[in-house]
C-alpha cells in the first residue's frame, strides 16, 4: 500500500454522461424524445464500433444520456439484469408540476408504472423503457435555499434524521435543514434569531 501522500484522489466534478445500449434508433428515439421530453442533440457513428450509431439526448441540465443503437437489435422488454454490479435504475428529475401528470401521460401510452412513491424527501414514479431499463421519474419536495445545492440540505436533513433517532427522512427534517443553512450563510443584524411570536 502506498502511503497517503503518494496517492491522490480523482475528484469528480459531477456526471458528465451515462450511455446506454440501445436497441434501433428510431426506438430510441422515440422514448428519450418522444416520451422523456430530452432534445436529440448529436448523431454520430459510434467511433468505437462501426456497426452501431450513437445518439445523444439532453436530459435537461446540460449534462448527456447517450445511446448505442444497431438497426439489428430489436427492442426486448425483459427486465434488465439486478445482478451485482448492474444498473438497477436511472432516476430523472422533474418539478412537482410536471411529476403529477406523468402517470397520466404514461397511462395514456398504456405504460405500466408503480405509480407515485412517497420518499420523504422526494415522490418517485417507476416504469420500464422499451429494453427493460427500470427509469425513475423523481422530484424533490423542497428548493434549495439560495447558494446551496439539494445535496447540502440533503446532508443536514440526514444528519437531523439520524440525532433524532427518526427512521427516515421526511419533510420536517428538510425544511429544519433549510432554516439551518440560511442561519449558516445568511447575515442577520439581531442577536438572536430564535423563533418568536409577534401575535
Amino acid at each position: 500500500m502506498n502511503p497517503p501522500n503518494q496517492i491522490r484522489k480523482i475528484q469528480s466534478q459531477g456526471v458528465h454522461h451515462i450511455t446506454l445500449m440501445g436497441a434501433d434508433r428510431q426506438t430510441s428515439i422515440d422514448f428519450w424524445e418522444g416520451l422523456l421530453g430530452m432534445p436529440f442533440i448529436f448523431d454520430q457513428p459510434n467511433l468505437d464500433n462501426p456497426n452501431e450509431g450513437h445518439l445523444y439526448f439532453d436530459p435537461g441540465d446540460g449534462r448527456l444520456i447517450t445511446i448505442f443503437t444497431n438497426e439489428d437489435r430489436k427492442p426486448d422488454a425483459r427486465r434488465t439484469s439486478t445482478e451485482t454490479g448492474a444498473v438497477h435504475h436511472i432516476a430523472f428529475s422533474v418539478s412537482q408540476a410536471s411529476f403529477w401528470q406523468v402517470a397520466k401521460r404514461l397511462d395514456a401510452r398504456g405504460i405500466k408504472h408503480s405509480g407515485a412513491k412517497d420518499r420523504g424527501f422526494m415522490d418517485s414514479i417507476y416504469f420500464e423503457d422499451p429494453l427493460g431499463l427500470l427509469i425513475e421519474i423523481a422530484s424533490y419536495r423542497f428548493e434549495p435555499p439560495e447558494g446551496t445545492r439539494h445535496a447540502d440540505v440533503m446532508i443536514e436533513a440526514h444528519k437531523i434524521r439520524v440525532a433524532r433517532g427518526d427512521h427516515h427522512i421526511d419533510r420536517e427534517h428538510l425544511a429544519d435543514a433549510i432554516e439551518l443553512l440560511i442561519e449558516r450563510r445568511h447575515a442577520s443584524l439581531s442577536s438572536d434569531r430564535g423563533p418568536r411570536n409577534p401575535y
